[in-house]
């Protein structure tokens, strides 16, 4: 959720008509709405094991849950304010080193209730809200945007959710259950 403006990181399957026509990423008040949803996963090529702390400084990427593409960012101007477009991009998880991105926060890990910031890896942008509101057909929801300097806009916290924590992975009676 993006603290300034109250708003939840969105996709859907709407595309952009300007730009570069990819899936659109934008901001709603809305709680538990499933197109708000997003996976934590490690960089691009790389894995990570479920539920490993995410320390500061480490490069992620996020997926959308509902569908498969990832938050994504590239040197085309965004459709309201101008500055750089932010979108939902890949087939089934994989796109490509535009969806890196590092997560800065202030202590050791991305602690849960932490504000913290996601600077794009190939552009040097901040994830942001712009404040200029969409028209139909996603009327009402805000303009996602990379900006080149941090501000209150470029703040995030973790929200509803699934929070793995490393312990729930570890074998319990030498057994493990699949869930």
């Amino acid at each position: 959720m993006n603290i300034d403006y109250n708003s939840r990181l969105h996709s859907h399957d709407v595309k952009y008509g300007t730009g570069s026509g990819q899936q659109s990423v934008t901001g709603i008040e809305v709680k538990d709405d499933n197109n708000s949803y997003w996976l934590v996963k490690a960089e691009s090529g790389k894995t990570c094991t479920r539920g490993e702390p995410i320390q500061c400084n480490n490069i992620i990427r996020l997926e959308h849950s509902a569908t498969k593409k990832n938050l994504h960012s590239h040197l085309i101007s965004s459709p309201l304010s101008g500055k750089q477009e932010v979108s939902a991009y890949g087939e089934k998880g994989e796109g490509d080193s535009g969806d890196n991105w590092m997560v800065i926060c202030s202590n050791n890990f991305w602690e849960r209730d932490d504000a913290i910031m996601l600077k794009h890896i190939e552009t040097n942008i901040y994830l942001s809200i712009s404040g200029r509101v969409y028209g139909s057909p996603i009327s009402g929801q805000m303009e996602i945007v990379g900006e080149y300097s941090s501000s209150p806009h470029t703040q995030w916290k973790a929200m509803e959710g699934m929070f793995i924590h490393p312990t729930d992975f570890k074998a319990q009676h030498h057994h493990h259950t699949e869930l």
